[in-house]
């Protein structure tokens, strides 16, 4: 029996860069790839951090290392492909995770030091950490770049507003690249998640009022939990994606279809 669609997912052999991946969308990511036959590379801040989510894979019968790696850092970015590339021999999936939001009020009471901080992680680092990945991917015949963006990229709400615009910068970038880097094969993509139930999102989730909002005008009528977000990323990773770059993908319960976070 021919499988000519479920063969496509198949990521056997395809080497996969996940940051921010010692928890939360992260890791569900980084396990996807890995169950569909990805080598991960589990990278975030914390050696030790990424050491026992890539020691929990191997135990699993996955082939997974971990990288500690500050995305802020240019030469930690450096050191994570270069060791990428050392363990595995090259690097066809690079998905941008990593994200900071130190400040939640308004425009006019953040300091400029928190709006360089913002931008560095969540739109700087993703840029040249994929220039990184490209001449690799390049002479690899291809790749595919996921982008975790958010909805408040496309929709922003109250006391989200740098976080918002470094998310919009992120999708912007995912459309320059694959405008600029299709010629050699290599895809880009975002995922714009809603509302998940992670630590990093936990000051919106704990806020009764916002919880109230999501129950009451989500069409999902509830938040996600980060697993919910790893199929859409194993598609664009795979090959059953191979005509979609410069997309923008919602995971959102129809957040954008509905009333904001305000």
């Amino acid at each position: 029996m021919q499988t000519r669609i479920k063969q496509k997912f198949d990521l056997k052999n395809k080497v996969a860069i996940v940051t921010g991946a010692s928890k939360g969308i992260g890791e569900s990511i980084a396990r996807g790839l890995a169950e569909y036959g990805a080598k991960v590379v589990i990278s975030s801040r914390s050696q030790e951090a990424v050491e026992h989510v890539a020691n929990n894979f191997k135990k699993e019968g996955y082939d997974a290392l971990g990288i500690g790696c500050h995305v802020g850092d240019e030469d930690q970015l450096k050191k994570l492909v270069e060791e990428t590339v050392n363990a595995y021999g090259a690097v066809d999936i690079l998905v941008n995770n990593a994200a900071t939001n130190p400040f939640y009020g308004p425009l006019d009471t953040m300091e400029n030091s928190l709006f360089d901080k913002i931008m560095d992680i969540n739109t700087k680092a993703p840029f040249q950490l994929a220039n990184l990945c490209y001449p690799i991917m390049k002479k690899r015949g291809g790749g595919s770049i996921i982008n975790i963006a958010s909805v408040e990229g496309m929709k922003p709400s109250v006391g989200l507003g740098l976080y918002s615009v470094s998310k919009a910068a992120l999708i912007m970038l995912t459309k320059s690249q694959a405008v600029e880097w299709g010629k050699f094969g290599i895809r880009s993509n975002a995922i714009c998640p809603g509302l998940i139930k992670t630590k990093f999102s936990s000051a919106l989730w704990q806020n009764e009022k916002i919880l109230d909002q999501v129950t009451r005008h989500l069409p999902a009528g509830r938040m996600a939990v980060p697993d919910e977000m790893a199929g859409l990323a194993c598609f664009l990773a795979s090959d059953a994606s191979s005509y979609c770059t410069g997309s923008v993908f919602t995971a959102d319960g129809g957040h954008m279809i509905a009333g904001g976070f305000n």
